[in-house]
C-alpha cells in the first residue's frame, strides 16, 4: 500500500471509535479500512473487520487450521479423550 494512501492514525482511531463501525458492540464492518484485523474497542487484541473479503478468508483459513491441529493430534494420540 502506497503510503500516500494510507490513512492516518487518526483516522484510523475515528473508524475504531464509530459506534456506527461496530454492530451488536462485537462485530466490526467498515468497507473504507482496509485493515484485515484492525484492534478492538478495548485496545486489548485484534477483530477482524468483516466489511474486508481478504479478512473473510483470514478467518476460514484460521479454522480450517485449527480444526487439522485437532483432528492431527486425535491421528496421533488415539487414547488421549477416551
Amino acid at each position: 500500500m502506497n503510503t500516500s494512501n494510507k490513512p492516518s492514525q487518526e483516522t484510523l482511531d475515528k473508524w475504531q471509535n464509530d459506534p456506527a463501525n461496530w454492530k451488536l458492540f462485537v462485530f466490526y464492518i467498515n468497507k473504507e479500512d482496509k485493515r484485515i484485523f484492525p484492534p478492538k474497542r478495548s485496545k486489548l487484541g485484534w477483530t477482524i473487520n468483516f466489511a474486508n473479503p481478504k479478512s473473510i478468508l483470514a478467518m476460514v483459513g484460521i479454522v480450517i487450521a485449527a480444526m487439522s491441529i485437532v483432528k492431527l493430534v486425535r491421528f496421533i494420540f488415539p487414547n488421549l479423550w477416551t
